[in-house]
């Protein structure tokens, strides 16, 4: 009972970093561990008698205020306005030459949503012409300030086929990849899934989300600039767009510019890879999530208790 208690709890404590509270569901679906329903429930209620958790509604939380109730569920009716907005881009997106696959990140995959959130989009291209594809859709996205839609939508994620499996495995990259709203490419996302089935070991609950993925179409302007950078020219154009965007990315990051969330820009770029810098943010959450179970389980100091 202890373990699937501290299960519980390290669930709880990492969404609580956001004041996300979870359903009943959504505990069981973020455990560490495989348990028979019947010690789920009986863990559950004990921790909730012994005022260790907090039930408000249809919502548990580490946290003694209903508040955070009422956000989420505010919070949800935002995102589901956003995720038809998301859809729109995705269907946009697709059409970009190389391509292969558009999906929801971030709040907005979980499902929740403020007066300030934005949509984060995770994006996966054809082999060795990420930096083709995301140089042209940031420049789409540029002319959008034209139009004043330059904030819908936030292409932060690239990866592309030849290197389709995330390279940190930590709870953060796990509960990301698992939450992930597939909306164009159901081959690719299949792939994606595939080559990333280490998540199950921290979350072996969840249930990946293929179904909402739409097969890939042929787009006239697509095929035609695919065609045409076919060659030795796109490899070069790849090659030269990369280093040119990670010097300026660098360069940013130097001077300490703050994105739009009030952090420093940073990104981490290579051949096959273009996403946030995981100092930046990924690396302080898993070290804020640490000492959240450190300190509900102090006896385990120095380590995550997660499994």
């Amino acid at each position: 009972m202890l373990k699937i208690k501290r299960n519980i709890l390290a669930a709880l404590a990492y969404f609580d970093m956001f004041d996300y509270p979870l359903t009943y569901s959504e505990i069981f679906l973020f455990l560490g561990n495989k348990y028979p329903q019947n010690d789920f429930n009986d863990a559950v209620n004990c921790l909730i008698s012994n005022n260790t958790i907090f039930h408000f509604d249809k919502f548990y939380s580490l946290k003694n205020d209903p508040n955070i109730a009422i956000r989420r569920t505010k919070g949800n009716a935002k995102a589901a306005e956003l995720i038809n907005k998301a859809k729109y881009v995705g269907r946009l997106l697709i059409k970009f030459p190389y391509v292969r696959g558009v999906g929801i990140s971030g709040s907005l995959s979980k499902c929740f949503a403020d007066d300030k959130s934005d949509i984060d989009l995770f994006i996966i291209t054809e082999k060795n012409r990420l930096w083709v594809a995301r140089t042209l859709m940031h420049c789409f996205k540029k002319l959008t300030f034209l139009i004043n839609k330059q904030h819908h939508y936030c292409m932060n994620y690239y990866v592309d086929e030849l290197q389709l499996q995330i390279v940190e495995k930590n709870i953060y990259t796990a509960i990301e990849i698992d939450t992930l709203i597939p909306l164009e490419g159901d081959t690719v996302f299949e792939q994606f899934y595939a080559a990333n089935t280490w998540t199950r070991g921290l979350l072996p609950n969840k249930t990946l989300r293929l179904s909402t993925a739409k097969p890939l179409k042929n787009h006239l302007f697509k095929r035609l600039i695919e065609s045409l950078l076919n060659n030795r020219i796109g490899i070069w154009l790849d090659d030269a767009l990369m280093k040119i965007t990670a010097r300026r990315w660098h360069k940013k990051t130097m001077m300490k510019k703050l994105n739009m969330r009030g952090a420093v820009m940073g990104m981490a770029a290579s051949k096959h890879c273009a996403k946030p810098d995981p100092t930046n943010f990924q690396t302080q959450l898993i070290s804020r999530y640490e000492y959240k179970l450190n300190s509900l389980f102090p006896e385990t100091e120095g380590r995550v208790v997660q499994n």
